[in-house]
């Protein structure tokens, strides 16, 4: 699939009426073969150096959250530090995810999603929603955001209930718009977790 082409399957805007919104399921990508750079070609940067140089770049750290869909076994999550705030009016959020994750198709299914910005103390939750193939969830309190019912993790410094916006292409990672709905801080002064330089702070 041509980058044209992924672009337009991926890119899907949800309808709102008044009130809640009604979100509707947004089309996963299909797994694609990622090849930026042709068998042929150098690439112009090591991907040992990015990651390497990027590292120095302090980020938060977030687990997104999305309902179980229909027919899907329990809610879906994943760990996350490509998230940002985008547009104050309309209040709009973005993260990022790889093409190849596991746990995107079932966020997408579910339309909607919950940003649960961690404090300090929890770095051994962010390394429990980093690891696939497992239940994430097991043993994990949470509750249920307002308005999508994404679960709200329990001992977050903050949260962001949203609903998928828009999906875009971005190489090997997808970049998902959040229309923002309701959001709160828990713990509006403990010390934000931090990755930096492949460890917490």
């Amino acid at each position: 699939m041509g980058h044209a082409g992924a672009a337009a399957a991926a890119v899907r805007y949800l309808r709102s009426s008044g009130g809640a919104p009604a979100a509707q399921p947004v089309e996963a990508l299909p797994r694609p073969e990622l090849r930026c750079v042709a068998d042929d070609e150098r690439a112009p940067v090591d991907q040992g150096q990015f990651r390497h140089v990027l590292g120095h770049f302090a980020t938060g750290v977030t687990v997104i959250t999305a309902p179980a869909a229909v027919g899907e076994p329990g809610p879906a999550g994943f760990a996350c530090q490509s998230f940002s705030a985008l547009s104050l009016d309309p209040p709009l959020v973005v993260f990022m995810v790889g093409r190849t994750s596991t746990t995107w198709p079932r966020i997408a299914r579910a339309g909607v999603f919950c940003v649960n910005v961690l404090g300090a103390h929890q770095g051994e939750l962010c390394r429990g929603f980093a690891v696939s193939g497992r239940d994430k969830f097991a043993g994990v309190p949470y509750d249920a955001s307002p308005v999508s019912g994404s679960p709200r993790l329990t001992g977050a410094a903050a949260w962001i209930d949203c609903t998928i916006h828009a999906v875009h292409t971005g190489g090997d990672h997808l970049i998902v718009v959040g229309r923002v709905d309701a959001l709160g801080a828990e713990d509006p002064d403990g010390a934000p977790l931090l990755f930096h330089r492949g460890r917490f702070l």
